[in-house]
């Protein structure tokens, strides 16, 4: 089943680039996978304060999945959209969905799930409440 807009609070503009493309002319799969990764570090530190180069805690992608629905390709113009499915102690299950600009059904939809961690030692540690407090709200 296909997302639909409506469905995520967050997006974040991206333009394909001409590399993205594979030898099929398409966007190739794992290209979507930094798309969704961008998104979600985008909207980490642009709306949740995280500081990837100071901070004592970092986080990481340990699971994720993806559904293609139709092929993308360059110069296309894509939002990611971005919703909390789930949050944890450590964790926070992510759900996205790529849409062409001006669609309102996805190209392809995505979970995420990523787990908080100290720096230095990579264990796991509670979501930090500046990033907590605003994940809640989505």
């Amino acid at each position: 089943m296909k997302e639909n807009k409506t469905n995520y609070k967050h997006f974040n503009s991206i333009t394909t680039r001409w590399m993205d493309n594979d030898a099929y002319g398409h966007v190739n799969n794992v290209t979507y996978y930094s798309y969704f990764d961008t998104t979600i570090n985008h909207f980490l530190i642009n709306n949740c304060g995280l500081n990837i180069k100071s901070d004592p805690v970092i986080a990481y992608i340990v699971h994720s999945d993806c559904t293609y629905h139709n092929g993308i390709s360059f110069p296309d113009q894509i939002e990611i959209g971005l919703r909390i499915n789930k949050i944890g102690t450590t964790s926070v299950t992510y759900g996205l969905a790529l849409f062409k600009k001006g669609d309102e059904e996805a190209s392809a939809s995505a979970t995420f799930i990523q787990v908080f961690v100290n720096r230095e030692n990579e264990k796991p540690i509670a979501i930090p409440n500046k990033i907590k407090e605003v994940l809640i709200l989505f």
